[in-house]
């Protein structure tokens, strides 16, 4: 059904997200993990020994909102969090390292079905085009 091309840039954004989040969720279904964790968890994966503080500021969410989806992800057995000082270091486990490689594969999937739908040259352009508005935006 074609969309109406008078309409702003925000209901597509929209709808690629929607659209993202039901394709992860299915994914990620049987890794009892949703679509609103996950980002976390292979930030988690990526850095190795991160603190909640940098998980806040690289998500711009305020440190509450990641200590309760911290909480979900270690009750589900996704990472632990190690008392250093004043702060806690954040690792995955084992269970949590092969669900982050599994999802990143599903991203890469999605990705690829973008690919084909544009292809790979303005695939690279959206993909920049995206950080910099996200980048201007949030600065």
């Amino acid at each position: 059904m074609p969309l109406d091309s008078n309409l702003p840039t925000v209901p597509f954004i929209s709808i690629i997200y929607r659209e993202h989040a039901k394709y992860l969720n299915e994914k990620v279904k049987a890794e009892n993990l949703s679509f609103g964790l996950y980002p976390l968890l292979i930030k988690i994966y990526n850095n190795e020994g991160i603190i909640q503080e940098q998980l806040a500021q690289s998500f711009h969410l305020n440190e509450s909102t990641i200590t309760r989806n911290l909480k979900k992800l270690e009750d589900k057995g996704f990472i632990e969090r190690i008392p250093d000082k004043r702060t806690k270091i954040i690792k995955v486990t084992r269970k949590g390292a092969e669900t982050a490689q599994k999802v990143m594969d599903y991203d890469e999937e999605w990705d690829e079905k973008i690919k084909g739908i544009i292809g790979k040259d303005k695939y690279d352009d959206y993909l920049k085009t995206l950080r910099k508005i996200s980048e201007e935006i949030i600065l």
